[in-house]
């Protein structure tokens, strides 16, 4: 890491940026209209949520911004990185995740975050994280294919080595232990990052950010009105219970802002609005809800 000083109002104009650019084209793919709920943290900080739900596409979807900060770091993000404890820190980040309602378009999730921690006359510490991944209930090759290659791109001019070191953080991050099963098909994950300077570490996460439309939107066109009945609907809140597994038990993210007395309601509005769960229920041998596991649900190349 370089002694480059980091500039947390740059990183904050961007994100902000980042939420509208990134509502405006998913309303426009909608037709409906996403609701503004801004909060405060009585703590220090605050967000804005932007929310849709029984939208034309979207059954639910949130793009939230948040800027929080104190002097006490929860668990989740001290227990890893001790030399930041008693330091004041401060958190921001963008994060959205999409649930259409047709169960052939599938669910998406992106985040970009910035952390910092400072302390009386000691260098600050500070790392940008994020990603994006896909998680498909009826899967196609082309999709895959093209949401990978997007995450390719956005990482290309950081170097070769960078796609392939974030699609694997990204495989073992988004995986269910208890299932012994991926979420979906990936696509790439980082955390911590300041291996180079702030100026090319915050132009990284820029470009992630940046290619988030390219990567998901041209494939909710694809899929958005294709015919569905009651037996893809049916797969389709069973599969979304992965999704409340995933969340509830392992993701950071939620575990920090849960216990960091951030704003309940906005960080659980990544949760699917109807799901439901079986006794050990199994997809019938051959059938396209087998074939989901078989090809999909797998750590695979795509690109």
């Amino acid at each position: 890491m370089t002694s480059s000083l980091p500039s947390s109002s740059s990183v904050k104009d961007y994100l902000l940026g980042l939420q509208a650019r990134i509502v405006a084209a998913l309303e426009e793919v909608d037709g409906k209209t996403f609701g503004t709920d801004s909060w405060e943290r009585p703590e220090g900080g605050g967000g804005i949520s932007r929310i849709i739900e029984n939208g034309n596409v979207f059954e639910r979807g949130g793009v939230g911004f948040s800027h929080v900060m104190g002097k006490n770091l929860p668990p989740s993000a001290a227990a890893n990185r001790p030399e930041i404890a008693g330091r004041n820190w401060e958190a921001m980040g963008v994060s959205l995740v999409l649930h259409p309602r047709n169960p052939y378009a599938p669910t998406v999730h992106m985040n970009v975050r910035f952390f910092t921690a400072t302390a009386e006359g000691q260098e600050p510490i500070w790392w940008f994280g994020g990603g994006m991944d896909l998680t498909p209930y009826y899967g196609f090759e082309e999709d895959a294919r093209h949401f990978h290659q997007t995450c390719r791109d956005a990482l290309q001019p950081f170097g070769e080595d960078l796609h392939p070191r974030y699609k694997k953080w990204c495989d073992d991050y988004f995986y269910l232990k208890h299932r012994q099963e991926p979420r979906g098909v990936g696509g790439i994950f980082f955390d911590d990052l300041n291996e180079f300077s702030f100026e090319q570490c915050f132009a990284l996460q820029q470009n992630v950010g940046d290619h988030f439309i390219e990567s998901y939107v041209p494939i909710l066109k694809q899929r958005k009105d294709t015919p569905y009945g009651e037996r893809e609907r049916d797969f389709q809140t069973y599969r979304r219970g992965r999704y409340v597994e995933f969340n509830l038990v392992f993701d950071r993210g939620t575990l920090f802002g849960l216990q960091s007395g951030g704003r309940t309601e906005s960080i659980l509005m990544s949760m699917p609005p109807v799901v439901t769960w079986r006794y050990n229920w199994q997809p019938e041998a051959g059938s396209p809800e087998a074939k989901l596991t078989s090809d999909f649900l797998i750590h695979r190349d795509w690109v």
